[in-house]
């Protein structure tokens, strides 16, 4: 595609001189060859303008830049991540145009929300792309995923790749950080869906407000806003909603989809969502309060984009548990054991509310927090489990860079305050070890904050670590009286 056309939708100061042919747009100057089109993005750690004299020695036709550098062949924009975003698009030949679009954001349930839209959208006959945290799905093909939002040219080939396959829609996880920085530029989506907002991701954005303001952003381009009503800041994002708005709640009349005769079971939940002049039966294999919201967002979502409401339900009635979401472990011991992505503050309580009316037993919790990451948080998670655990088992989780020792110790400041049992084993493998020989009948083990990642970060380098395989292999370590 030739520079020009390129930009054809993307405003810039400049002319273009070398009206070359373009077949690669990048932000990352290792990428460059002849044909490359550069973009200069000031990132945390790199400023891609101090690489834009090397990538026009590598072959970059044009350099686009933020900042003025004076350069033969620079194309000036006023934001570079959204012009790198909108070239992506145009160069694939804008294939989000050619799909339904849905985004769904919030702190909590992006993963369960997006797969179930993606199961009734697809039970449906529309052949649908998923895109998220645990997998990108293309149909029923799954592939790797890396960012819960992939980068602009991930994204785009992936769209396109979707649009040659036959897709008609596509359903995706929308990060606050892929919000912030643009990634979305230049989507118009047919619906977005807001699940929840609580505390997470300070690290990156700063303040509470920042981070409410990223997400704000989705619902500025979309033709539909579904919105949790239940949650305390709803009403800031309706009032950043540009298109029509429906509403959902498991308490408030008002909502346009109020959940009413609510059962919560050990393994499901029950309910009858009710909206003006219909009524359906909702039944969804989750338990908890909040998988009441998710399933209640994901049909409102579907119905809203044309789908019969009997139909949702039924999709939803035969949708698995999401991996490691509430992931019960096959085994064969007395108790069980739950695999859980909770790593905020509300998600680990929220869980393990959800667990607690069923379990006959103890409630054992283990969980740590991430290196790098939010400090601030760590001891509202220790507060967090002391609400409904009845033993504490605080772990390594990613260390990443940090000191392990010293995340558990800032993770006991919410803790100590508290009067519940806890102990400390910082080697993950063996708090797993600890807790399943402790167990009792009837006891209930969360292994939270790992949920479907089958790794352990530690000091830059990312080490197997499936906890679905661990929990077998202990387990079989005590059938056979292996310590």
């Amino acid at each position: 595609m030739r520079l020009s056309e390129l930009f054809r939708e993307v405003e810039f100061d400049g002319s273009i001189k070398n009206d070359a042919d373009i077949n690669f747009v990048t932000d990352d100057s290792r990428l460059v060859r002849p044909g490359s089109l550069f973009v200069c993005i000031r990132h945390r750690s790199f400023d891609g303008h101090t690489a834009a004299l090397d990538a026009l020695a590598s072959g970059a036709a044009a350099v686009v830049t933020q900042d003025r550098l004076g350069l033969e062949n620079e194309l000036h924009v006023a934001d570079s991540r959204a012009a790198y975003a909108r070239l992506c698009a145009a160069l694939c030949g804008h294939p989000e145009r050619k799909l339904r679009m849905i985004g769904v954001t919030g702190t909590n349930g992006k993963t369960t929300v997006t797969t179930l839209i993606r199961n009734i959208l697809s039970d449906s006959g529309a052949k649908t792309l998923l895109t998220g945290t645990v997998c990108n799905r293309l149909g029923d093909e799954n592939l790797p995923s890396g960012l819960t939002t992939p980068k602009p040219p991930e994204l785009y080939s992936l769209l396109s790749r979707a649009v040659s396959q036959g897709c008609k829609a596509c359903v995706m996880e929308a990060s606050s950080q892929a919000l912030a920085q643009g990634r979305l530029e230049g989507i118009d989506f047919d619906a977005a869906v807001f699940t929840n907002i609580t505390r997470d991701h300070l690290d990156y954005h700063g303040t509470f407000e920042n981070y409410l303001s990223a997400k704000k952003k989705l619902f500025e381009h979309s033709a539909v806003s579904i919105v949790n009503l239940d949650d305390p800041r709803a009403d800031e994002i309706i009032a950043a909603a540009k298109g029509k708005i429906i509403t959902f709640s498991t308490v408030l009349d008002c909502a346009d989809y109020t959940a009413k005769n609510i059962s919560l079971l050990s393994d499901r939940v029950h309910f009858e969502l009710i909206s003006k002049g219909h009524i359906e039966h909702i039944e969804f294999a989750s338990p908890g309060l909040f998988s009441v919201s998710n399933a209640m967002a994901a049909v409102a979502c579907a119905i809203n984009l044309g789908i019969e409401p009997k139909d949702a339900a039924q999709s939803l009635a035969k949708s698995k548990s999401v991996c490691g979401r509430l992931e019960r472990v096959e085994c064969s011991a007395p108790y069980s054991v739950i695999i859980d992505y909770a790593h905020t503050p509300d998600g680990l309580e929220q869980v393990l509310r959800a667990l607690r009316p069923s379990c006959q037993g103890k409630l054992i919790v283990i969980f740590g927090c991430g290196g790098d990451r939010d400090r601030s948080k760590r001891p509202l998670m220790g507060a967090a489990a002391c609400r409904y655990a009845d033993k504490i088992i605080v772990t390594s989780d990613n260390p990443r860079t940090e000191d392990p020792t010293r995340i558990i110790n800032m993770v006991l400041e919410g803790v100590r305050s508290e009067k519940t049992e806890y102990v400390v084993i910082e080697n993950r493998r063996e708090a797993i070890r600890y807790a399943l020989n402790i167990a009792k009948k009837d006891d209930v083990v969360v292994l939270a904050g790992k949920g479907h990642e089958n790794y352990q970060e530690i000091n830059g380098i990312k080490h197997p670590f499936d906890e679905k395989i661990i929990v077998a292999e202990i387990l079989e370590d005590m059938r056979c009286g292996r310590k």
